[in-house]
């Protein structure tokens, strides 16, 4: 009897080493993937169904050609105002759900998204300012952007943010800033501003409105030294006969962005003003940066990059 005993509790023991091994394979496997720490959840049934697209949204966005728009530029930066040059490129792609990235080979299971790329440049005195973000949003509008990036390099160095959206939003930031240094962070799901942009030219009728939580973009939370979080803000949409406006206020902030665009497809956007507190949190005064269309071209512009295509910088205006 005290044999049996024995041997039982051995095989006991046995049993719960081989759960345990077997477990600790299960995690390495998941670090294999690629995210260590992130759960795969199945996409919701709003993010699984796919709104019909239009023969005239079809015939624009997947003609193998981006939309590139110049802007003039006027941004607040150190409590002045400062000239420059903007650019909102559109352009469709395919995008991987899981690893959030373009892929080399696409396949019929990737996400069609409308990517945004947004750049900024202007000069501070003897230095340059380079900003450039990016949206990546589904063409179906049924779910929040699939990941958003923003960096600024200038001569006292570089910020990088990247948003990654997953069972909840996840948020790396990178700068040269001790206190905004190597950060990691989790947020439950709000609407995204650097998104609406996209909306604007999918669906501008599913604009949110009201009062809302809205992270603001990733752009200005950097330049502002502000914390990446949802913060309360008032939307609201203005209908004119060929012209919108779609404005958000953010109280805390003292920060409010106008975008105003055109009320016929493909919505193109015409104009924005975005003022807030620009020269220190003492003596910053409220300022307004404005942006204001310049050309709008459709390039295959990846094709044209040899020096005999500079020109078409002239087209733009840049």
């Amino acid at each position: 009897m005290k044999f049996k005993r024995i041997r039982t509790v051995h095989l006991v023991v046995l049993l719960l080493t081989i759960t345990a091994l077997g477990s600790c394979k299960k995690e390495n496997e998941s670090a294999k993937d690629g995210f260590v720490g992130n759960t795969k959840t199945t996409p919701s049934k709003a993010e699984t169904e796919k709104r019909t697209l239009s023969k005239e949204f079809k015939d624009y966005w997947y003609s193998g050609k981006a939309e590139i728009t110049s802007y003039k530029l006027e941004q607040a930066q150190y409590g002045e105002i400062r000239e420059g040059k903007a650019v909102l490129i559109f352009v469709t792609e395919p995008f991987m759900a899981d690893k959030q990235v373009k892929p080399d080979r696409p396949n019929a299971d990737h996400i069609s998204v409308l990517k945004l790329n947004s750049t900024k440049n202007f000069l501070t005195g003897i230095y340059p300012y380079s900003i450039m973000s990016s949206s990546f949003y589904p063409v179906y509008d049924n779910q929040h952007a699939t990941k958003l990036t923003s960096s600024v390099q200038e001569w006292c160095g570089q910020v990088f943010t990247q948003l990654n959206n997953r069972s909840q939003f996840e948020v790396n930031s990178y700068s040269y800033f001790e206190s905004e240094g190597d950060q990691y962070q989790e947020l439950e799901k709000a609407h995204l501003e650097n998104e609406l942009w996209n909306k604007i030219r999918i669906n501008p009728s599913n604009l949110p409105i009201g009062k809302i939580k809205i992270i603001p973009s990733l752009e200005y939370l950097r330049m502002a030294h502000k914390k990446v979080m949802a913060y309360e803000a008032n939307a609201n949409l203005e209908v004119t006969d060929d012209k919108s406006a779609y404005t958000i206020n953010y109280p805390t902030l003292e920060r409010t962005l106008s975008i105003n665009f055109s009320n016929s497809f493909p919505y193109s956007i015409e104009s924005w003003t975005e003022s807030y507190k620009s020269g220190g949190k003492k003596d910053g005064i409220i300022l307004t940066s404005k942006a204001l269309k310049i050309k709008t071209l459709k390039r295959a512009y990846w094709q044209e990059n040899k020096n005999s295509d500079v020109f078409l910088r002239d087209s733009l205006g840049l």
